[in-house]
């Protein structure tokens, strides 16, 4: 038995930009961090005593007798790429999946992280991340960018950047007060909304043309966030007004991103007192961040008071195998065959 412990991700700055259909030709950055929020993925060969030879347990329960019959789409084709064979795979996570945390991209990574360890096979984070994007991207033909996988393998605070060649993921240098600081000044709030991600994606990628120049601006704002961050001599709140600049332009992205009621509730976290925000995701619901000095939390918090506040904490492990019990498990006459 395996099980694998992946973070989900908020993005900060920088989305859109890491689209492949954006950054092959202009270069893509964003900034994101991992926080203590977790899918947790179990996967086991599944004894032969069943008419079945594979169970999956998500938000159902599928039980199957080829491959080709799993109806999750990341779980099938993980299997075929992985030449996976009678698994009981089980999932559960700490919050709602379609909610603008990079959930699925985070169970990829932890399935292809539990897939390999059953093998008795060591991957680093790097291959993790590039395996989980082309398990979405290409195998499932997902629409939307790269920072998800690539935030769930790493974890921590990072700035990716994505270039014609290739992507490189370097850790934001920042003290361990300002930091904790930023942690502090954050607040989360669930919308209450779940959506499919790669329809909005699909729709922001229809546009990718017409807002060049917006997500030209979106790129630059990531060296604007990053010397927020790194200078202590400038006041963290910048990096709350950046957030609000930034939503600003991401709206402007798609049809889609946002809705009036949730630009009403970002109005009101305003008008209470937070420095900016963004919708976390691809947009259409999910969850609202918001920078918000200590003096202004309670308000604010009132303000939204319709909305479920989710405490959290920065994290910097990415995913992890957590239980590692690997069987003799040899294959079947059938697979020998196949």
């Amino acid at each position: 038995m395996i099980i694998t412990k992946t973070p989900f991700r908020m993005s900060f700055f920088g989305g859109g930009t890491d689209m492949e259909e954006f950054f092959r030709e202009h270069g893509g950055a964003v900034i994101s961090t991992t926080f203590d929020k977790y899918c947790y993925v179990n996967v086991r060969h599944l004894p032969r005593f069943f008419d079945y030879r594979n169970q999956i347990s998500y938000s159902k329960i599928e039980k199957v007798k080829t491959t080709n019959e799993i109806q999750h789409p990341a779980v099938r084709e993980a299997m075929k790429y992985l030449d996976m064979h009678e698994l009981i795979i089980s999932y559960d996570a700490d919050l709602s999946a379609r909610t603008g945390l990079g959930t699925s991209s985070s169970f990829a990574v932890g399935l292809l992280n539990a897939f390999y360890a059953l093998k008795g096979k060591y991957v680093g984070n790097k291959k993790l991340a590039d395996d989980a994007i082309y398990l979405e991207r290409i195998l499932c033909k997902e629409a939307g960018g790269w920072q998800d996988q690539i935030a769930a393998a790493f974890g921590g605070l990072n700035r990716i950047d994505f270039r014609n060649n290739g992507y490189t993921v370097s850790p934001i240098i920042i003290s361990p007060d300002r930091k904790k600081q930023l942690n502090n000044n954050l607040m989360l709030f669930f919308t209450g909304i779940s959506r499919l991600s790669a329809e909005i994606q699909n729709d922001t990628k229809k546009h990718i043309g017409d807002n060049i120049k917006n997500l030209l601006e979106m790129k630059a704002l990531v060296e604007d966030a990053q010397n927020v961050l790194v200078d202590q001599n400038v006041p963290l709140d910048e990096f709350g007004r950046l957030l609000d600049y930034t939503w600003r332009l991401k709206r402007n992205t798609g049809t889609r991103i946002s809705t009036d009621n949730i630009d009403m509730l970002y109005d009101k976290a305003i008008q209470a007192g937070a420095l900016g925000g963004k919708l976390l995701g691809a947009g259409g619901g999910g969850f609202l961040l918001f920078y918000v000095p200590e003096d202004k939390k309670r308000i604010v918090e009132k303000a939204l008071g319709s909305l479920l506040f989710v405490p959290f904490e920065f994290e910097k492990a990415g995913t992890e195998i957590i239980y590692y019990a690997p069987e003799e498990y040899p294959p079947s006459e059938k697979e020998v065959v196949s």
